[in-house]
């Protein structure tokens, strides 16, 4: 798509060949239909359409760049006014030697001299032309301008994007990391059970993210994984009531976005409380909606504004921003609020 973006944004040889060989044949029979002598049409623009392609792009490729473009204004009407006039005078030259002594037969009288009426005809008709020429060169790049910033803005939002979705913590992997070591040293059976889950939430986050969309059966099976690893992390203490309802197949979601909320409430709930910690996850398929929701218990006052994302790390606040990045307005919505000792995460979400 963009290479073919690029050859329509793009003026070759050719296109100014096709271009100037077109409007030569159609005022070539404009004329000669206008005089009834089309050889006398065909002797007067090829003689013309050179001043015209001169003057066109002498004012494009040098006065506007040179001029114009840097707000020099007085200069460039001049040396524009200048310049026509030196080609007009050209023209009246060429056409009295070379094709006719009646220079304007178009005109209201016979002109055989360099005239006023004559001169300032000829100048409204070559501004006629450099105006059209200038009006396709100007729209040409805009649309140019257009296509480059909307790349940078694509570019700068897919970084973007890749970066909050790389913010996976370290501190989960390391702890992991930490239990397969002490697991290993008793020589406990889950070892190979917990290296297991661990490598295949690692191929999962490191081959099946880079999408703009995963399935949401493989980002369910992502969030038991981690479930699966967090169950032996906190053994007894932990308890996952998680239900699926609704037809998942052939549904789409962000990568690793709802991972995060798990994540957070691990974070904040099961790490930062004492005892039997209680965490309820529930995944909702409405026609083409998910509707997902994350309970987990209130740490101590003093955490309670981490646990709302304004902590360092990845936080709510990077999945605020992916959903903004990633999805119309009207295609999610997400509430989260603190009530009963419980922090609480809906978030309603188009899936199809």
């Amino acid at each position: 798509m963009n290479y073919t973006s690029n050859r329509l944004h793009k003026i070759s040889f050719w296109h100014h060949i096709i271009f100037w060989s077109v409007y030569f044949l159609f005022n070539t029979f404009r004329w000669g239909s206008y005089f009834d002598d089309y050889v006398y049409s065909l002797k007067t623009n090829l003689l013309g359409f050179p001043i015209h392609v001169l003057l066109c792009y002498f004012n494009i490729y040098f006065l506007m760049p040179q001029f114009l473009f840097k707000k020099r204004y007085i200069s460039y009407v001049i040396l524009m006014l200048s310049a026509i006039f030196l080609m007009v005078l050209a023209k009246f030259n060429l056409t009295y030697f070379l094709i006719s002594k009646n220079v304007w037969p178009e005109g209201p009288q016979t002109i055989t001299t360099l005239s006023l009426n004559y001169t300032v005809d000829m100048m409204i008709g070559e501004l006629y032309v450099i105006t059209f020429i200038t009006a396709i060169k100007v729209t040409l790049d805009f649309l140019k301008e257009q296509k480059r910033v909307a790349d940078l803005e694509k570019a700068q939002l897919e970084t973007e994007l890749l970066f909050l979705k790389s913010q996976i913590s370290p501190h989960f992997f390391f702890n992991t990391l930490n239990n397969i070591h002490s697991l290993a040293l008793e020589k406990s059976s889950k070892t190979p059970k917990i290296i297991l889950r661990l490598s295949e939430l690692m191929r999962y986050l490191l081959y099946e993210t880079k999408l703009e969309r995963q399935s949401l059966e493989n980002e369910i099976l992502c969030i038991q994984n981690y479930l699966d690893l967090e169950r032996i992390r906190h053994d007894d203490l932990l308890q996952i009531n998680m239900s699926i309802s609704g037809d998942i197949l052939d549904k789409e979601i962000a990568p690793i976005l709802l991972l995060t909320f798990v994540e957070n409430a691990f974070k904040h709930g099961a790490n930062k409380n004492i005892g039997i910690v209680n965490i309820d996850i529930d995944f909702t398929i409405l026609e083409n909606f998910l509707y997902f929701t994350i309970t987990n218990p209130l740490p101590a006052v003093t955490e309670i504004k981490s646990c709302l994302g304004e902590s360092s790390g990845i936080g709510l606040e990077n999945v605020k921003k992916r959903l903004m990045l990633g999805y119309n307005k009207e295609d999610y919505d997400l509430k989260i609020n603190t009530e009963n000792n419980k922090f609480t995460v809906v978030l309603k979400i188009k899936v199809c």
